[in-house]
């Protein structure tokens, strides 16, 4: 079949709900180390990678050290607090299967580290739909569009062809300066504070998938 676009999807927030888990492990973790934080802040931050996060809290570049031993320890925490109850968001199986059916290379493009996103899509049983796996968390973090253009890379694909899905105000500019139509869904954010993406929708299930394609100008066949 031939692959003529690509879907790029994002994972917190897009694939499955991690809000809370990744919340908890950075309160406790930062709590140990006498770092201030609080849920306004995570709000401010999440989607960020970690070395991006530490800057906006620190009000400065965390030194190598502290960025690795403050990660090792929040993504272990959260990998733990998360293990056996990660649930897809409504309707991600049925878009993964039915773009999957179209002949759409899919990706996950994630600022978070490679073991929480093998971890995530081995629990949620979705790794069968995946042509590749990108982690972000040691690239330019979103808006940058380093992610995507490396996703879109390994796929073989040109960026004009490839749609992003994401729920983050990073992410959707992130997909705009990297040539990508952007779909977005309002799991972290209101639809309202969205509308720069190109299709914003309050959940996946809201819409066909078919609906979704014409309205951000893919072509499918």
């Amino acid at each position: 079949m031939l692959h003529n676009f690509g879907v790029l999807w994002d994972m917190d927030g897009v694939l499955v709900d991690t809000a809370e888990f990744h919340f908890r492990s950075w309160e406790q973790t930062l709590r140990e180390m006498d770092i201030p934080f609080e849920r306004r802040k995570f709000q401010a931050v999440f989607g960020r990678n970690n070395y991006d996060t530490l800057t906006s809290l620190l009000h400065r570049p965390p030194e190598a050290e502290l960025l690795q031993a403050i990660s090792e320890q929040k993504e272990s925490l959260f990998r733990k607090l998360i293990h056996g109850k990660a649930i897809p968001l409504p309707g991600v199986g049925t878009w993964l299967e039915h773009l999957r059916h179209l002949g759409a290379l899919q990706a996950v493009a994630s600022s978070a580290p490679q073991e929480n996103i093998d971890l995530l899509v081995d629990e949620l049983g979705l790794h069968s739909y995946f042509a590749a796996l990108c982690a972000g968390h040691m690239l330019p973090s979103k808006p940058d569009p380093a992610l995507f253009l490396l996703a879109a890379s390994i796929l073989g694909l040109s960026p004009r062809v490839c749609i992003v899905i994401e729920d983050s105000l990073a992410g959707v500019e992130a997909a705009h300066r990297a040539g990508m139509k952007c779909l977005a869904v309002a799991s972290t954010h209101p639809v309202g504070a969205l509308g720069q993406a190109d299709l914003v929708l309050e959940r996946l299930d809201q819409m066909g998938v078919d609906e979704a394609l014409s309205r951000l100008g893919v072509e499918t066949a």
